[in-house]
């Protein structure tokens, strides 16, 4: 029986750490691209020799070329340079969009019938970027945002609370970056609204600290940007649509009607399955929600209107 495969460009830390990821989860074969002569190479024949000491078993190929992932499920776009202090999402812009623009065109020549998940920052706009270069129907491609941001939500609230992340659910739309609309309404502890459990004070808290939860990794770091959570929030999304899960899951997706978007990718709830995309979920929004998410909207527009 034909394994899955799966291709992840760029073999940096958010890269590495996921092929990490999928190859642990046994999600499929690997192939690790990058530009640096070696890297990829070095890391996936290091991965796979971890193989016998954890327990999985899956073929993992490193290169600098493309031809190697023909007849790839599924494509994780990390390419781009990480952040750097004093550095947003978005001074990333043109590094990132010459970056995913390049590897669009070589992944879907040699696997067209992928389905792309962006990681590259900012990444609502790399998104927009990677489907207008790839061709694909909007719902084959989308952009890992929401999994992260909602991941950082849970563990805040989580410590607050005093409980374990599995028992936390929360609710983040919008661009990713710092306009996302954390939703307490919609976040809860075992289904009891995170609302009832703590004060408005120490959830607006948790709210400004999750929107800025990236900013904060690499003030700390001080050389680069977050790569454990990305990594596996992207192997989240592709173990959804490689095993047909059908999840709901936040992430970039592409909304027209839907939410009042009119073409464009935002975080949202979504269902991910063998199709991609195979449908985004619609909730009630209170005026001032509307309100906080037209404003991450209007974000995501301006910087899609540089795109060529």
């Amino acid at each position: 029986m034909r394994r899955n495969k799966i291709s992840i460009i760029g073999a940096g830390n958010v890269g590495a750490t996921a092929a990490h990821w999928a190859a642990s989860k046994e999600l499929g074969d690997i192939v690790l691209v990058d530009i640096v002569e070696g890297v990829p190479q070095g890391k996936s024949l290091d991965l796979a020799q971890s193989g016998p000491v954890e327990g999985f078993d899956a073929r993992i190929t490193g290169t600098n070329g493309y031809a190697e992932t023909e007849g790839s499920d599924v494509v994780i776009i990390t390419a781009g340079a990480p952040r750097k202090p004093g550095m947003s999402r978005d001074d990333l812009f043109n590094i990132g969009l010459n970056a995913v623009t390049a590897c669009t065109k070589e992944v879907t020549k040699y696997s067209p019938n992928a389905v792309l998940i962006v990681v590259s920052n900012p990444l609502d706009a790399m998104t927009y970027a990677a489907w207008k270069t790839s061709g694909f129907a909007p719902n084959r491609v989308v952009g890992m945002a929401g999994v992260l941001d909602t991941a950082r939500f849970r563990t805040f609230l989580a410590w607050e609370l005093g409980c374990s992340v599995e028992d936390v659910f929360a609710f983040v739309l919008g661009g990713h970056g710092d306009t996302m609309v954390p939703l307490p309404r919609y976040s809860s502890m075992a289904g009891i609204p995170i609302t009832k459990l703590l004060p408005k004070e120490k959830i607006d808290a948790i709210v400004t600290r999750t929107q800025n939860g990236g900013a904060e990794i690499v003030a700390l770091l001080k050389t680069g940007s977050a790569y454990y959570a990305p990594g596996a929030a992207a192997v989240q999304m592709a173990e959804s649509i490689l095993k047909d899960k059908r999840r709901v899951l936040p992430c970039a997706a592409y909304c027209n009607k839907e939410y009042g978007v009119g073409g464009y990718f935002v975080g949202v709830p979504a269902v991910l399955g063998r199709n991609g995309v195979e449908k985004v979920v619609e909730i009630d929004l209170e005026a001032d929600e509307r309100a906080a998410l037209g404003k991450s909207i209007s974000a995501v527009k301006e910087l899609c209107a540089k795109i060529k």
